[in-house]
């Protein structure tokens, strides 16, 4: 629901400030909640250039339970397997993508185009009861106290109103404004270089001459990126060396010089220039009291590896499903301190990750690059090596999780492909996304009776997985045939034969058999409904 005006005053359980990729999903999340919300954004039209270009299975998985899918698919692509030149122009190594079967159900890195997948997520969360969307509208003040947050806003009319919410998520941007009213700091993990963005719509005549995989091109005189987006839409990242002018840079003139060895000026037509310096920043808190910030506002990378916009959207996945549970009363405060804890550390691991990659990649000094390329042919055996994106990102570490003993704990739960009466879908789409366990059959039929009705009495769906025409497990609630072994292989992979799963897809622990799993159900149940903040130590938090 979008209007023009503000209302006179209003309480919210939730305000969203931003309204870019991080804040229009966790506007739908919110919606599909139920749970009542304004969300506030400055700009009132998406940026019609493309800035983020890759996401992964983890967050398409997401938008399709949303029910957006079919609506940003057309405005994706598959991520070409990335080649790695180096010092000499040899290549060292590729990083590709795991085969089928997927183990998310998609192919597991796209590229995708920014604008409209933007402007899709914006029109599904404004199309949502529930959802009180203000565009052209400023957070001008914020003041919060232990049980409420009380948000100045002006409309680009002049208009003031006063607006109050239980919570507030601050998705507006790296350069937040509400990160900086509650002197938040940044913790530098030491990453600054200056590069140039480019993106270009090339004429199909011209594709010939650009390389046929996405690559980085790890050369002394000057790193350059070059990734295969969408349809014609080619970008290159290209190293600014010392002394270089970021904003001549980034002037026509300059770009067709840098791009010189791949095209001439009738060979496309120039989207998006623009200079950046890629940073490794995080936020040393993520929560003051009521009010949470996520997305850049909460932590900036490198782009190397395409997870800058993944990791805003997983932050607001982290956070929603769990103030969901303690606005409705199923879980405690404490629940909510989960969220910095989770996310801090897998952002900060992730990072690291990325800035390794990157210190690679920026080697200037040739004779460091060439050791650089030796190392790295050295590790494959003499031969380019070939690792997976997946590889790279990390699972949580910390948090709402089982034992640090458990093999699974922490990593993202797969969605195979499931028999049903109409036909092959999706696991999602036939079990949901809330709480789950998710069981073997074999397992499942020789349980003691009661473990598996426990699990519903507690709010947890369950899923029994087996051989087609094996029948219904009695105390499941949905049993299915998975198509192509990929949780039967997981589970195997990991000695296990039961899961409990999170909203957000990440598994809070795994069992072996009956009495390990009642011991889970009940862990996690517990963890979910730990007891809520004193008022002193809310108030506190907010000083």
């Amino acid at each position: 629901m979008s209007e023009t005006s503000l209302p006179g005053s209003a309480h919210y359980p939730v305000v969203v400030v931003g309204f870019g990729p991080s804040g229009a999903v966790a506007a739908n999340l919110l919606g599909q909640h139920g749970i009542r919300s304004l969300v506030i954004d400055r700009q009132r039209e998406v940026y019609d250039k493309p800035r983020a270009i890759a996401i992964d299975h983890e967050i398409l998985r997401l938008f399709d339970n949303l029910g957006l899918a079919e609506a940003v698919l057309p405005y994706v692509a598959p991520f070409h397997a990335s080649e790695h030149f180096g010092a000499d122009g040899q290549l060292i190594r590729r990083i590709d993508t795991v085969p089928e079967p997927y183990p998310q159900g998609y192919v597991p890195t796209m590229v995708f185009t920014q604008p409209p997948v933007e402007a899709a997520l914006r029109a599904h969360a404004q199309a949502r009861p529930g959802v009180d969307v203000r565009l052209g509208t400023e957070l001008v003040d914020l003041t919060a106290t232990p049980d409420r947050v009380t948000l100045d806003l002006r409309q680009d009319d002049g208009m003031r109103r006063t607006i109050t919410a239980d919570y507030v998520i601050a998705c507006d941007g790296a350069s937040s404004g509400v990160r900086e009213r509650l002197g938040i700091r940044l913790a530098d993990l030491v990453f600054d270089e200056p590069w140039l963005v480019v993106d270009m719509q090339v004429n199909e005549s011209a594709l010939a001459k650009l390389p046929p995989n996405s690559a980085q091109f790890c050369d002394p005189r000057r790193p350059t990126s070059y990734i295969i987006g969408p349809g014609t839409h080619r970008r290159w990242e290209i190293m600014l060396l010392p002394g270089e002018d970021p904003r001549l840079a980034q002037t026509r003139e300059r770009v067709w010089e840098l791009l010189a060895r791949w095209l001439t000026p009738a060979d496309a037509t120039l989207w998006r220039a623009a200079s950046y310096r890629f940073h490794a920043l995080v936020a040393e808190r993520w929560r003051q009291g009521r009010v949470f910030i996520a997305g850049d506002a909460a932590h900036q990378q490198p782009p190397f590896i395409g997870q800058g916009m993944c990791q805003g959207v997983r932050d607001v996945a982290n956070l929603i499903w769990k103030l969901a549970r303690v606005l409705d009363g199923r879980s405690g405060e404490a629940l909510l301190d989960s969220y910095e804890a989770e996310r801090s550390a897998h952002v900060r691991e992730l990072t690291t990750r990325i800035k390794a990659i990157g210190q690679v990649i920026c080697e200037r000094d040739p004779v460091a690059a060439r050791a650089r390329d030796a190392r790295i042919l050295a590790e494959g055996g003499g031969q380019p090596r070939i690792i997976t994106r997946q590889e790279i990102v990390p699972p949580l570490a910390t948090g709402l999780l089982a034992d640090e003993t458990d093999p699974a704990r922490g990593r993202l739960f797969p969605q195979p492909w499931v028999e049903t009466a109409k036909g092959r879908a999706r696991l999602d789409a036939v079990a949901g996304a809330g709480c789950r366990v998710v069981i073997e059959d074999a397992l499942a039929r020789t349980l003691p009776a009661g473990i598996l009705a426990t699990a519903r009495a507690k709010g947890l769906t369950v899923i029994a997985f087996g051989p087609s025409g094996a029948g219904p497990v009695a105390e499941a609630d949905i049993t299915v045939a998975e198509c192509d072994g990929v949780l039967r292989d997981w589970f195997a992979g990991c000695g296990r034969a039961a899961a409990i799963v999170r909203p957000d897809h990440y598994v809070f622990g795994t069992a072996a058999d009956g009495p390990a799993l009642a011991a889970l159900i009940d862990a996690f149940t517990l963890g979910l409904t730990a007891p809520a903040l004193p008022a002193a130590s809310l108030a506190h938090a907010l000083s």
